[in-house]
């Protein structure tokens, strides 16, 4: 059993299981009725997205130094609120279920997913390796 981290939209890997959607916004020009039929997501949890002040922080990362700055008030934004008892629970699923989480960033390096990855392997989440 594990989590797996995908981009969103990408073709699903067998047995990933359901797919979360840890994004923003839904995707534009898509019914909602055909987010999972098209590999967007099953099931939207925007609780583990950043904030919209922050998601234009890491658009606009130009450095190393920009992306630091971004990954740090993430894990601050992560760290209040809902998302420590989302992500707690998201960690002890992955003991029992396969699932996968996402978003739309072609670059997981340089995508908020990459962060969801890093807190949920500190809380001992079983997380398949990042194929990409």
């Amino acid at each position: 059993m594990s989590i797996r981290i995908v981009r969103l939209g990408s073709p699903r890997a067998p047995g990933e299981g359901l797919r979360i959607g840890t994004v923003r916004r839904p995707p534009r020009g898509v019914p909602k009725s055909e987010f999972a039929s098209r590999d967007y997501y099953d099931v939207w949890l925007p609780t583990l997205s950043p904030s919209p002040e922050l998601v234009a922080q890491a658009q606009a990362a130009e450095t190393d130094a920009d992306w630091r700055a971004f990954v740090r008030h993430f894990r601050a934004e992560m760290a209040h609120g809902d998302a420590p008892k989302v992500l707690d629970l998201l960690a002890a699923l992955s003991a029992t279920t396969h699932f996968s989480i996402g978003c739309y960033c072609e670059n997981e390096q340089h995508c908020h997913r990459g962060v969801l990855r890093a807190l949920l392997a500190e809380r001992g989440a079983a997380i398949e390796p990042d194929v990409s």
